[in-house]
């Protein structure tokens, strides 16, 4: 059974992890988005976490489901590996960028480098499984609304 799950515990440890770290940097500037002018359709500051989490959960279960079925297609697999670790790493700068250093217009171009791999990467986990680039739907969906509230936010305070 542990063999059968491992590669799922492991990849969602991974995915929060990221997250997670990014959280931990920069948690002393959490209190920016409360003091600048935000769109309509702006949610809640505490709604961030609880959505991050999910999406991070639903990257580390996409990403087990595509290395579980490497030996199917190992080059795609591999391939597609990548392009989720550099998601996740240009992922993880964001947060820097828009809370740590305050630039927002490079936080939304950064943002659309990220919604690019994102996209790649649904349509390579897609020829994988299926299910793996689908589950990866909700966050671009979640991103391309980050997009909108990023360059919004930039507009709202410049």
């Amino acid at each position: 059974m542990w063999k059968k799950i491992k590669p799922y515990v492991f990849s969602v440890i991974i995915a929060l992890a990221v997250g997670g770290l990014s959280s931990i940097l920069t948690r002393n500037n959490m209190e920016v988005y409360n003091n600048i002018n935000r769109p309509p359709l702006a949610p809640p500051m505490i709604l961030f976490p609880i959505v991050w989490s999910i999406l991070f959960i639903l990257m580390g279960i996409s990403s087990a489901i595509v290395w579980v079925k490497r030996k199917d297609n190992s080059d795609a697999a591999i391939d597609a590996l990548k392009t989720y670790a550099l998601q996740l790493i240009v992922n993880f700068f964001w947060t820097i960028i828009f809370f740590n250093m305050q630039a927002y217009l490079f936080a939304f171009i950064w943002l659309l480098l990220l919604l690019v791999l994102i996209i790649i990467m649904i349509v390579q986990f897609k020829k994988i499984s299926p299910l793996a680039g689908d589950l990866q739907i909700p966050y671009a969906l979640w991103v391309a609304f980050a997009g909108y509230l990023t360059l919004m936010i930039y507009i709202l305070n410049r």
